[in-house]
């Protein structure tokens, strides 16, 4: 298992973190390691996704879980979960006002051992996608 992750305290409420965090047309406002996110961002839909870090290779996901305010998460993989990553937002309920943000990408599988080493470090770009949606969301645009 390769792990990976951001947290965050942003000053907004869940509500106004949402609907940043599901509006895909957007995300490219807020969100410097990205090229494009096509798709909507609901339960069960494929999302298209180019990153800088890999700018030539469509990554597509399905939201597979979709808990507004709370949780969201997408996957991708390989059949038989030979090769899965899984990344998780999850929101928890103010405390101080704040909201507790968190991103996190777990990558699985038999053939992770294949792939480790291709897998770039996410740590800064979980990081960049962290301090993108804590501005956005405290600036009330």
């Amino acid at each position: 298992m390769k792990v990976t992750s951001a947290t965050t305290e942003i000053n907004a409420s869940p509500e106004t973190i949402w609907r940043i965090l599901t509006d895909a047309p957007k995300y490219t406002d807020w969100d410097p390691s990205l090229i494009s996110l096509t798709g909507t961002i609901s339960s069960n839909e494929k999302l298209t996704i180019f990153s800088k870090l890999s700018p030539k290779r469509a990554f597509k996901v399905t939201v597979s879980e979709f808990v507004p305010n709370r949780k969201m998460v997408w996957v991708s993989g390989m059949p038989l979960g030979l090769f899965k990553g899984e990344r998780t937002f999850t929101l928890e309920p103010p405390t101080n006002g704040k909201v507790k943000f968190t991103v996190q990408e777990v990558f699985t599988g038999l053939l992770l051992p294949l792939f480790e080493r291709s897998i770039p470090d996410m740590n800064p770009v979980f990081a960049h996608f962290a301090k993108g949606l804590k501005t956005k969301a405290e600036s009330g645009n």
